[in-house]
């Protein structure tokens, strides 16, 4: 896809604020410091357009950014990250929770994991809980670059075995460094939206 026009609209923490323009959406989740930020630059082809942070657990609310007139592409709060206070943990939760079961435009989540390890329990829980709504789902493997070329294959195999994904879903590799997997994510996110 090519990206003319990407805006913010809005940093949600409820139903009544989601945007009203009615575009598919496509939402995208992953642990606190998996790179989620770095993916999204990276699609949109804008350097810092999503702010990163060595800080873990820095998104706190459901960005929603429009993409063209086509689609609203919708940065979920990391999760997984040990200093958060469980208080925060649980709006966390209901956040998320409120959006996955209820937003009738949500077209597909796209799940994000460390390529380098295996799912943690907390990435087998969301996948579980997003499989739990029936929503589709695409996992990606992130920072895949430090992963050896060697290795690459066996990692994705691990990680499609630990969360269970069925043979007909994808799991991609992807590098924010080396630029690599961008066109299959759009690939995925172009026919979930034609639908």
């Amino acid at each position: 896809m090519q990206v003319n026009q990407i805006e913010l609209l809005i940093s949600a923490v409820a139903p009544a604020q989601y945007p009203k323009n009615q575009l598919p959406e496509i939402a995208m989740a992953g642990r606190s410091n998996v790179g989620k930020s770095s993916v999204i630059n990276r699609l949109v082809q804008r350097k810092g357009f999503a702010r990163t942070s060595s800080q873990p657990g820095k998104t706190q609310t459901l960005n929603f950014y429009q993409i063209n007139q086509d689609l609203n592409l919708v940065d979920v709060p990391g999760y997984g990250y040990a200093k958060v206070s469980k208080k925060q943990r649980e709006q966390f939760g209901k956040i998320c929770e409120a959006y996955f079961q209820e937003r009738a435009t949500l077209k597909g989540v796209i799940l994000l994991v460390d390529g380098r390890h295996d799912p943690s329990e907390d990435d087998q829980l969301m996948y579980d809980f997003i499989r739990y709504y029936d929503r589709p789902i695409l996992v990606v493997a992130t920072k895949m670059d430090k992963v050896t070329r060697n290795h690459q294959a066996g990692s994705l195999q691990r990680i499609r075995k630990v969360l269970q994904v069925p043979k007909s879903d994808l799991v991609l590799p992807s590098s924010a460094l080396a630029n690599t997997g961008y066109e299959d994510i759009w690939r995925w996110t172009e026919q979930r939206i034609a639908k």
